[in-house]
């Protein structure tokens, strides 16, 4: 038998049925907050590979002058802080060409490409001659080669002006850096991105052009000194 008085049972199941309604709003809420972060997240776009924050590695091999390389890592390092000088190592001798005495640069490119660890992207320097396929030449010389996109890319010293031989190492080394970020040539005669065409057209180029920039901008790429 209930001797608890009538009043006092209305509070309490008053109280009780207080908080079942509090409890199953918080619930609903949860579910609307739930709902709408799903929501959020399948909107987000994907992450695209090159949106992650890359390292760039200047790999000198054996040949480079100490000097060269030091210059070309302290200019890149100025629009790209993330970058690092290694030791110089020698070139693949599977990459050496005898029937032109040169290097083959998608060879080279080939066997950087196998040792750069994820999240990195790798700048080969040498002042041997290069070489690469164009079209219908079976082998053409360039000044370096990269592709588009990838994570290696290799510049020789040996078709580069000597009265002009660290400008125009840092702007093929960054055009070639350039392709490995996505970057196609550019129409623009004043980008860095410039088709050489055959030729050595680097005194012309005066920086990336906006639309090249905003695209390097938006992984990462400073342009503090350039």
């Amino acid at each position: 038998m209930n001797n608890e008085p009538k009043g006092l049972r209305r509070n309490r199941n008053f109280v009780w049925h207080s908080l079942a309604g509090i409890i199953i709003g918080l619930v609903l809420l949860l579910e609307v907050w739930h709902s709408n972060e799903t929501v959020k997240q399948m909107a987000a776009p994907a992450t695209n590979f090159f949106s992650t924050k890359l390292t760039i590695r200047i790999q000198p091999f054996a040949d480079m002058p100490t000097r060269q390389a030091e210059n070309v890592y302290q200019q890149i390092k100025k629009v790209y802080s993330g970058t690092v000088l290694l030791p110089p190592i020698q070139l693949p001798r599977q990459a050496y060409y005898p029937q032109r005495n040169r290097y083959r640069a998608d060879s080279i490119i080939d066997w950087l490409s196998r040792s750069t660890p994820d999240g990195y992207v790798t700048l080969g320097l040498t002042t041997k001659d290069v070489s690469a396929t164009k079209g219908r030449v079976a082998d053409w010389g360039v000044m370096g080669l990269g592709f588009q996109p990838g994570n290696a890319c290799v510049v020789s010293t040996f078709r580069l002006s000597k009265s002009n031989l660290a400008d125009q190492l840092f702007k093929v080394s960054i055009h070639e850096l350039g392709h490995t970020q996505g970057l196609p040539h550019c129409p623009d005669k004043t980008c860095y991105m410039q088709d050489a065409e055959g030729g050595n057209p680097t005194d012309q180029e005066t920086g990336f052009c906006a639309k090249c920039r905003k695209v390097l901008e938006s992984k990462g790429w400073a342009f503090d000194g350039k």
